[in-house]
């Protein structure tokens, strides 16, 4: 094989900036055959070349497509997913991989021909910044973890965005809102980096700046096994919004705001001088080190590549689908520890999340409205 067909599944705001990147020749060794969509506007919008279909079964089974990018609404993630996986096609969910927990387990369970590739469209992995950190946390360059902090505030979304989309938003047709929606990148991030903590208490605001029944806003507090502590803080009511990230270790500090990447080096760990020094009012003498960043990472196009890299070359997987369970096992969390009002262990019990997951999508009394959107959205901003 020296190129891989691939299908879209979902061809609305994400699925059809992705279709018209590989028309557009901006990767390479994939060509598009097939999508396909409820809507028959947009399953049609891509010329003669591009076979549309209406129901995902049968571009699964038409034996047109080597491999399936997965962009519906949430919860088609999963069993759109595992359908394309049980027969055989290489599969690549876009964020979150699903709902919950106990779906993630789910989809991944349905994996079982290991020569077939299942990727995850986490495309800030490919970000130069948490690149570098990852190597510098990796390499022990910042010592043992002691504290992280995460304000990712800039995800600011208008009403007409909640309004655009009969599905969004809400507990039955989206599972929830910022921590499903827009933060399984940070949460993914952040998890990739540090680890996942062992407890979350986390305030979560439903509907604080918008009309919607899911959360806009959320404060979470992390506790990790090693003692460590993190707060995680985001909304989309928020403008201008913050994406400043801190992490602390036992030799220095990172911060990563904007381009900058900085990295202020204890010369001597900090605990150890503690010990050590007879001066009271003393503290760790320090390198300031301003990191360079070198090119802005290819985002959704990098990932693509690297899944058609993984079919064809056996390249490994910048974002294997199986750790896409970790990023929803945060949010779930979160939203848990607010409903409850309690601290929530983590690992979390994923039936007693879905179990409240139902009880939200029974009890909501909550009227959605829609408003169709007149072309395709400009998501530019949003990455």
């Amino acid at each position: 094989m020296k190129e891989v067909k691939l299908g879209i599944i979902g061809v609305g705001g994400m699925g059809s900036i992705h279709a018209r990147s590989i028309l557009g020749g901006n990767v390479k060794r994939v060509r598009l055959v097939a999508v396909c969509d409820l809507i028959k506007e947009r399953r049609e919008q891509f010329g003669e070349d591009v076979k549309a279909y209406e129901d995902s079964r049968e571009l699964i089974r038409s034996g047109d497509v080597d491999a399936v990018l997965v962009a519906t609404p949430h919860y088609g993630h999963t069993t759109i997913g595992a359908d394309a996986l049980k027969q055989g096609l290489h599969t690549l969910v876009e964020k979150p991989i699903s709902v919950h927990k106990a779906d993630c387990e789910k989809l991944i369970a349905a994996h079982t021909r290991r020569s077939k590739v299942f990727a995850a469209m986490f495309n800030q992995r490919t970000d130069p910044r948490y690149k570098k950190i990852k190597q510098l946390i990796d390499q022990g360059e910042l010592g043992e973890l002691m504290r992280v902090n995460w304000i990712i505030t800039d995800w600011f979304r208008s009403e007409h965005y909640y309004k655009s989309g009969g599905w969004r938003a809400t507990w039955g047709g989206e599972g929830g809102g910022v921590l499903l929606n827009q933060c399984p990148h940070q949460l993914d991030l952040l998890q990739w980096l540090c680890g996942m903590p062992s407890r979350v208490q986390a305030h979560c605001h439903l509907g604080k700046y918008h009309d919607i029944e899911v959360e806009d806003e959320v404060t979470a507090y992390l506790e990790y096994a090693n003692g460590a502590t993190g707060v995680f803080v985001t909304s989309t009511g928020e403008a201008p919004g913050s994406n400043r990230l801190e992490i602390v270790g036992g030799r220095g500090k990172l911060v990563a705001e904007g381009s900058q990447l900085t990295f202020t080096r204890n010369e001597q760990p900090c605990a150890e001088f503690s010990k050590e020094t007879d001066k009271a009012f003393a503290t760790p003498a320090v390198w300031n080190v301003d990191i360079p960043i070198h090119g802005g990472g290819g985002q959704h196009r990098e990932i693509l590549e690297n899944f058609v890299g993984a079919i064809l070359d056996k390249t490994p997987l910048i974002a294997p689908a199986k750790e896409g369970i970790r990023s929803v096992e945060l949010g779930n969390a979160m939203l848990l520890s607010s409903l409850t009002g309690k601290p929530v262990d983590v690992p979390l019990n994923g039936r007693a999340f879905e179990r409240r997951l139902k009880r939200l999508i029974k009890e909501s009394t909550h009227v959605k409205v829609a408003v169709e959107d007149k072309g395709p959205a400009d998501l530019t901003g949003s990455f």
